[in-house]
């Protein structure tokens, strides 16, 4: 029963982080948390530094920084090193992410696609 009630504040934590971030930084963190959840259900909501992330295990996979965190004029979409994003000996890990598309979702989908094939 730990267990349940761990993922139930994991969650809620998450949860409550996309809720306390500005409003256009709570709209895409909203966004990318249902895209995320669609596309690898598997994944645990939890919070990294104090924002949404999604963890698969104890090893975090994708999470988002609000724009206002660091002042920035964009929101990042990142990914660690537990993601199988690897391409060669170079590839992109983060991507600012300014506003919400069809395109947008489309590569989000494929990244969280690829990311979670580990």
């Amino acid at each position: 029963m730990a267990k349940e009630h761990s993922l139930e504040k994991d969650l809620a934590d998450c949860l409550a982080a996309i809720q306390s971030l500005p409003e256009a930084d709570r709209d895409l963190a909203q966004w990318i948390h249902k895209l995320v959840l669609e596309v690898a259900p598997d994944l645990q909501p939890k919070t990294f530094y104090g924002m949404p992330a999604y963890y698969r295990g104890s090893k975090n996979i994708v999470f988002f920084q609000g724009g206002g965190k660091f002042k920035t004029r964009y929101s990042t979409l990142g990914f660690t090193d537990g993601a199988a994003l690897d391409d060669g000996e170079m590839w992109p890990v983060a991507f600012a992410l300014t506003a919400k598309s069809e395109q947008n979702e489309v590569r989000i989908r494929a990244l969280v696609a690829r990311a979670t094939q580990i």
